[in-house]
């Protein structure tokens, strides 16, 4: 388990990244350990996709079964948890072919930490649709604002962490974000989960 020290050190390196400022990377552990320490994000973005998670099974889920919520709440938690590692091994087996093979362990260890900061900036839109209907139109406009603010900083940081230029920075971008979408439809798709339009 990483230090309280470390933790910070490496979610400061991330967001300088997502400023578009490489010489976050210099606080970025990229040792071997590093690489798999950076997973250790996950617990810290955890909290704050609990609360997602809850929200959603709350909607979708039987509103008069804690069982079935619960079901439903695992199985979204499968759902993202999926979504945050699957694309990465992809990236992994297409990364030398791409030509940025020697910067895929920097790309890893700077998305993983990206990503906790990705899931607590999104936690407003998460707590906004515990209270309020997710198709109402406040928790739809929050919702957006922060997810297209989410893609603007982790396009920053695909782009300064594989430090090849703008364009190979954003094709491993949208290559990416294609992938994830694709692991999460067919994870919901899986796991028989139907997200309400706007959530």
């Amino acid at each position: 388990m990483l230090s309280a020290d470390e933790t910070q050190a490496s979610l400061i390196g991330a967001w300088r990244l997502m400023l578009g400022k490489a010489d976050g990377l210099r606080l970025l552990d990229l040792s071997a350990d590093g690489f798999w320490n950076s997973f250790f994000a996950i617990v810290v973005a955890a909290p704050a996709l609990i609360v997602g998670w809850v929200g959603l099974a709350n909607e979708i889920g039987d509103p008069d079964a804690f069982a079935g919520r619960f079901s439903t709440l695992l199985r979204l938690a499968t759902v993202d948890i999926g979504s945050w590692v699957l694309p990465l091994i992809v990236l992994a087996l297409v990364a030398p072919r791409a030509g940025v093979g020697g910067r895929f362990v920097h790309y890893v260890v700077a998305s993983n930490w990206a990503s906790a900061i990705t899931a607590w900036l999104m936690l407003p839109s998460a707590l906004i649709k515990l209270f309020v209907s997710s198709s109402s139109q406040v928790s739809s406009l929050v919702s957006l604002f922060l997810f297209a603010l989410s893609m603007v900083l982790t396009w920053r940081m695909t782009n300064a962490t594989i430090g090849k230029g703008a364009a190979i920075g954003t094709a491993v971008f949208v290559g990416m974000f294609i992938v994830s979408l694709a692991v999460l439809f067919g994870l919901q798709m899986l796991l028989g989960i139907t997200v309400p339009d706007g959530a």
